[in-house]
């Protein structure tokens, strides 16, 4: 995600951020690095110019000169700057007084709606407990009433559908009124795309709109079509208000124009990004979090977030205690490696830890060396993995075989589950804090 621009920008602003002091050439040298930097990302020339003005501005002023650390001082304000480019705070759906909420979904064909669809379904039955129902209304294109259909029973979510034959519009109207009858709490309505802008869509969106008084209007947008896709947004914003964007293929943008770029031209938030294939990849879209992880500096609180929706209080009290009587198995590893897995790739994790992408420079991070530990750990018996001390010889070569290991990675693993568990007696001995202590409960 992004990762060219965050190299790019990161190499641009090493040159001043440990500098004690910035003459007017390190400033002018810093901003040249910046500005191609976000123009080889695909931002909208007009957005870059007033950016790099902006921050050559502050940069100049009383605030950096006088500062103890003018470099690292230059560094937060790009921060602060790329944050406010990409709207400031994060922002979540406005929601009805009166059920059902109604959000209608627009976009161009091809860019994810009907996938985003589902996962902001999940999403608001999973993180605002809400009884969730979709509409399809997109009636054109070949098999998207049965994508939806399928999907959208993924998500958890109950899917009004007539078929094909009907007018979108009659079709919404009648979803309304079920999601009204049954105490649906929100109502998702997904509807046709093109391939292009047209008066055609955009009317059929406004007759929709009409019909069901939508309390938000979502703009699905492909952040990997750049300034292609802040062009469809500036389309939108000009012909069918919407309300805000949800950005769909986060995950393979390396550049980022179309997330730096859309609040500055329509002035409208990026509420959600779509950060991968399966559904529940899909969250909130923070400027400030993700203007931290383009320039290096982490996003422990995503981070912290991934870890507490994959443990739940009771067990980690029990690994707590486990840790404290060091009685911290193999069978305890492994499930830590699987909850790491849920998190998302490793990659991704990485880059959330301040300061560790830096660390590791070009260090490839293989998503199969978990699949490798793994393999290794399911192949010792249950009483290898509570008591690690009889794997002699002959058990650690049988282990090799059947996880399609060498021996020298099975040595290594139990050498490494050692240090581990000494560390951990460490940790215990000098009054270790409770897990609910370090997640910050």
């Amino acid at each position: 995600m992004f990762d060219s621009l965050s190299e790019r920008l990161q190499a641009a602003l090493s040159d001043v951020r440990g500098r004690g002091r910035l003459s007017e050439e390190d400033v002018s040298k810093a901003m040249r690095a910046i500005r191609l930097a976000l123009l080889e990302a695909d931002v909208n020339f007009q957005v870059v110019k007033r950016f790099t003005a902006q921050v050559r501005e502050r940069a100049q002023g009383a605030e950096v000169q006088e500062a103890l650390n003018p470099g690292q001082q230059v560094v937060k304000l790009v921060d602060e700057e790329l944050t406010a480019l990409m709207g400031g705070a994060g922002r979540e759906l406005v929601f009805a007084s009166k059920a059902p909420t109604v959000v209608l979904m627009a976009g161009l064909q091809g860019s994810g709606k009907t996938t985003a669809t589902a996962k902001l379904a999940l999403h608001l039955r999973e993180e605002h407990g809400k009884d969730v129902a979709l509409a399809a209304c997109d009636v054109y294109r070949p098999a998207a009433v049965d994508q939806l259909v399928r999907v959208g029973e993924q998500a958890g979510a109950t899917v009004y559908e007539q078929g094909t034959g009907r007018d979108p519009v009659d079709i919404a109207e009648w979803a309304l009124g079920r999601a009204q009858a049954e105490g649906r709490d929100v109502l998702i309505i997904d509807t046709s795309g093109r391939l292009h802008v047209d008066q055609e869509l955009m009317a059929e969106l406004a007759r929709i709109r009409k019909k069901t008084k939508p309390h938000n209007v979502l703009l699905v947008i492909d952040a990997m079509t750049g300034q292609d896709a802040v062009g469809v947004a500036e389309s939108f914003a000009e012909t069918a208000n919407f309300d805000g964007v949800i950005l769909s293929k986060l995950d393979g943008d390396a550049r980022g124009g179309a997330a730096l770029s859309v609040k500055a031209v329509t002035g409208k938030p990026i509420l959600y990004a779509s950060t991968g294939e399966k559904l529940d990849a899909f969250e909130r879209f923070h400027p400030d979090r993700m203007a931290q992880r383009i320039l290096g500096m982490g996003d422990v609180l995503t981070l912290v977030e991934k870890a507490e929706a994959q443990m739940d209080d009771e067990r980690a009290l029990e690994l707590e205690q486990k840790i404290r009587k060091q009685q911290f198995t193999f069978d305890d590893f492994l499930e830590q490696m699987q909850q790491i897995r849920k998190m998302g790739p490793l990659t991704g994790l990485i880059k959330m830890i301040p300061g560790m992408s830096q660390q590791l420079g070009d260090a490839k991070i293989d998503d199969r060396d978990l699949d490798r530990l793994t393999a290794i750990v399911t192949s010792m018996t249950p009483e290898e993995r509570a008591n690690p001390a009889i794997l002699n010889g002959s058990r650690r070569r049988r282990v090799a075989r059947g996880s399609g290991t060498t021996v020298q990675a099975v040595n290594q693993l139990v050498k490494q589950f050692g240090q581990m568990q000494k560390m951990m007696r460490s940790l215990q001995q000098g009054k270790m804090p409770s897990l609910s202590q370090l997640a910050g409960r």
